[in-house]
């Protein structure tokens, strides 16, 4: 039975349909219909944490990479509000997936659909139509891709339903109906419009490439129930433009022209293995080395997987030398041979590889060496991926896609494998992750025993994706407190910046002298640059601390030196000193007590307990205010008379340091948000030479680099080479912040300085890398293979 993809019935052949009800379903018809929703739960679950896991690095890549703390932000908050929403949306999608089966061959009444075109028309919005174009070309490149298999499932799914076949929306696991469901299950996370695309093309990315299996494993369970064994569906034909279609098409050099037409039909990824078969076997004639021993009886699949089995066994039980020896091609062949004809009888011809699978073993062999010699790290590293080598063989020799395809689930947990070894083995502390090191062992271990299958590799890449994903949000959370730890930094320095200039404006009117300016140089900066982090310079709340200054300098009257008193404990108190020291310091220069809440005014600063030691207090004059108090009082002020000092307030001030140990006290204290030893930065910062021209240019390019940039640090001692990852730098002072690849704080540098390191050549910067680890090693791989050869040869694109 032949079926080709075709557009709907009229809707009249479409009348008496009625909706088929969960209960009115045949029980065989219940029954598959069951059996394909567990199918769609079990790969629904993996598939979407993935999509959600890659979906969140995109946003987070975005966030590093720009440059407007504004979109930032809104990357950062569209990621908690899809870490919030994770769970909701993967059981709203598979509860709507589960209820677009139960609808399947439901038909809309004509009232509904009268009814519908009667609404009234309105204007499209804008980000409606942007979100509808790109759901409808998510669907139209999926079912491209996918035409035939969606074509076996209409007819077969809508036999269930005594349906015609399902299409388009009607179809539940076809690509429109998906879409619709993305659509509908994200819309209570209320993205942004430009993260709602996003998440449309991890979706398409991640769900695309496992629709194969699904659909596989659906008609494959119809198929073993008898339903439409004999279907086959064909693509239907469409005009070209080009030659016509029964010209046979011309065979590219260095690709075996097709042999039938079967063979003519092949798309252009099956023409890799092929090409790479080519160009071995042209290195090996340019070479001159032995062709394979001719005769015998050539090994069936059934045979070389029992021998690789065998071989694997063997190769957990041997140590670690001799396991690396394996890894070479021309051993891993003689021991594949010495398996084959193990046990064999006397006078039985020794089984051989065919020529097809003694290339797959020298190419997956040759390219873990490309892909070994790409890896940083050391015996741990390529051990691990050693182990691997023979369960991804087992693959290959049976699945020609491995080499075919690109989205392979085998190819790509390989290469995310190979990547998380690379750049997460290493600890923080620079020694090895055991606890990375053991999950991803327990992970080889499971390729080791079970049968290789593409399902075992999808299984085991959305593993390392979620381990990888965890690793990826630490990293992410250690390094924004860094970078918010170093913009805090920032913003104090510029307010401490400020309130020394306010500072010195003051002092250039009246220039204190002992306690009074070791206070307002150190301690009394920090409160006046604590306020303008806190509140802005024009604010209410600063400009009461600039009073309070001026009230400390004598340049405005003090109304209540009680309240003054208090003004100043307080402020002391809020850059962390405590509470005692900063009462003394208040009561060495106001000289109030602060207990007695009618205390009377006094008019000078108290410096009668002064000592006559190195630091010489002087006496300030504190005008009083001569304003009429608003209720004014009969009787005269008894400020005259109490001028004379109460004997309670003596033993308090007894108890108080002299001027000259709160002075040194002052001097010996850390400023705020200051560590040991790093006061001097800013004195030799000033003495830097101007950039010559080279670094200037470097200099500039520099500032308009996106955060994220990575860069490699070359010991000039050891000649060791380390990445770091530029994670910020200010505009305004230069300074920059690196960070590892787990977020933590490496270096600190201006960028001047990183222009002049540059420039020396200590310092590199490492540009995007389009390819990852594995595309690496299959492009190192080709150009292996063609280095040797005597004619050009086109290169295999994997």
């Amino acid at each position: 039975m032949d079926v080709e993809p075709r557009g709907r019935p009229p809707s009249t052949a479409r009348d008496q349909l009625g909706r088929v009800e969960h209960g009115q379903m045949p029980s065989r018809a219940r029954r598959l219909v069951d059996a394909a929703c567990t199918l769609c739960d079990h790969w629904l679950e993996p598939t979407l944490r993935l999509c959600l896991d890659r979906f969140d690095k995109r946003l987070y890549e975005q966030a590093e990479s720009s440059r407007n703390h504004l979109e930032q932000q809104r990357c950062f908050d569209s990621r908690n509000l899809a870490q919030q929403g994770r769970l909701a949306f993967m059981q709203s999608f598979a509860a709507r997936l589960r209820d677009s089966f139960e609808e399947m061959g439901s038909v809309e009444d004509d009232e509904a659909s009268q009814s519908l075109g009667m609404q009234s028309l309105t204007l499209l919005d804008r980000t409606e139509h942007e979100l509808t174009a790109a759901l409808d070309k998510l669907a139209a490149r999926s079912e491209a891709h996918n035409g035939p298999m969606l074509s076996e499932l209409s007819y077969r799914l809508a036999v269930l339903v005594g349906a015609p076949p399902l299409e388009g929306k009607d179809l539940p696991i076809g690509p429109q109906n998906l879409a619709r469901i993305l659509r509908v299950a994200s819309e209570p996370m209320n993205l942004p419009i430009e993260h709602r695309l996003i998440l449309l093309q991890v979706f398409e990315g991640s769900v695309g490439g496992a629709l194969v299996s699904l659909y596989d494993g659906i008609n494959a369970k119809l198929l073993a129930d008898g339903i439409l064994t004999q279907l086959r569906a064909f693509p239907a034909a469409r005009p070209s433009h080009g030659p016509a279609h029964g010209a046979a098409p011309t065979p590219t050099p260095g690709t075996p022209a097709p042999a039938a037409a079967a063979t003519s039909e092949r798309s252009e990824p099956i023409a890799v293995l092929e090409t790479l078969r080519d160009m071995l076997s042209r290195q090996r004639t340019a070479m001159a080395g032995p062709s394979p021993a001719a005769g015998g009886r050539t090994a069936s699949p059934d045979e070389l997987q029992t021998a690789l089995s065998a071989l694997q066994q063997h190769m957990i039980q041997v140590t670690d030398h001799t396991s690396r020896e394996l890894r070479s091609a021309q051993r891993l062949h003689e021991e594949l041979l010495l398996q084959l004809n193990t046990g064999l009888p006397a006078g039985t011809p020794h089984m051989q590889l065919s020529t097809e699978q003694g290339d797959t073993v020298e190419l997956v062999a040759m390219l873990f060496e490309q892909l070994a010699e790409q890896l940083h790290h050391g015996p741990d590293a390529r051990a691990l991926l050693g182990s691997l080598q023979l369960p991804l063989l087992r693959l290959a020799v049976t699945d020609r896609d491995f080499f075919n395809q690109r989205e392979h689930p085998a190819r790509q947990m390989l290469g995310k494998l190979a990547e998380t070894v690379n750049d997460w083995l290493g600890g923080p502390d620079g020694d090895t992750d055991h606890q990375l090191l053991g999950k991803l062992s327990h992970l080889v271990e499971r390729a080791q025993q079970e049968p290789p299958t593409a399902g075992l590799y999808t299984s085991l890449l959305a593993d390392i994706e979620y381990h990888l994903g965890q690793l990826a949000r630490k990293a992410q959370t250690t390094e924004r407190r860094q970078i918010e730890a170093m913009q805090g930094r920032e913003r104090l320095e510029q307010a401490r910046h400020r309130a020394d200039e306010l500072m010195s404006e003051r002092f250039a009117i009246a220039s204190p002298r002992g306690l009074l300016r070791t206070l307002l140089e150190r301690a009394w900066t920090d409160v006046l640059a604590l306020n303008l982090l806190r509140h802005d310079e024009h604010s209410d709340a600063f400009r009461h601390q600039l009073r309070v200054t001026d009230q400390l300098l004598g340049q405005f009257p003090v109304t209540d030196p009680v309240l003054l008193r208090h003004e100043v404990e307080t402020g002391l108190q809020q850059i962390g000193m405590p509470a005692d020291e900063a009462e003394q310091v208040a009561q060495r220069l106001i000289g109030t007590d602060v207990s007695a809440p009618h205390a009377p005014v006094v008019t000078t600063l108290d410096v009668a307990a002064a000592d006559s030691a190195a630091i010489e207090v002087p006496v300030i004059e504190v005008p009083v205010d001569d304003k009429p108090v608003e209720a004014a009082s009969p009787e005269p002020t008894p400020a005259i008379a109490a001028i004379k000092p109460k004997p309670t307030a003596a033993p308090r001030t007894a108890d108080v340091p002299s001027a000259t140990d709160l002075a040194v006290r002052l001097k010996q204290r850390q400023r705020l948000g200051e560590h040991r030893g790093q006061e001097a930065q800013p004195t030799n910062a000033a003495v830097v030479p101007p950039l010559g021209l080279r670094e200037a240019r470097i200099h500039n390019r520099l500032r308009q680099l996106p955060f994220g940039s990575w860069f490699e640090f070359t010991d000039p001692a050891t000649g060791e080479t380390t990445q770091r990852k530029l994670a910020w730098f200010s505009p305004v002072s230069g300074n920059s912040l690196f960070v590892t690849r787990r977020g933590q704080r490496s270096d600190v540098m201006n960028l001047q300085e990183l222009a002049r390191a540059i420039a020396s050549g200590r310092v590199r910067e490492i540009p995007p890398q389009q390819e990852n680890l594995l595309d690496r090693a299959w492009n190192a791989l080709t150009n292996s293979l063609l280095r040797p050869a005597s004619s050009p040869l086109p290169e295999a694109r994997s």
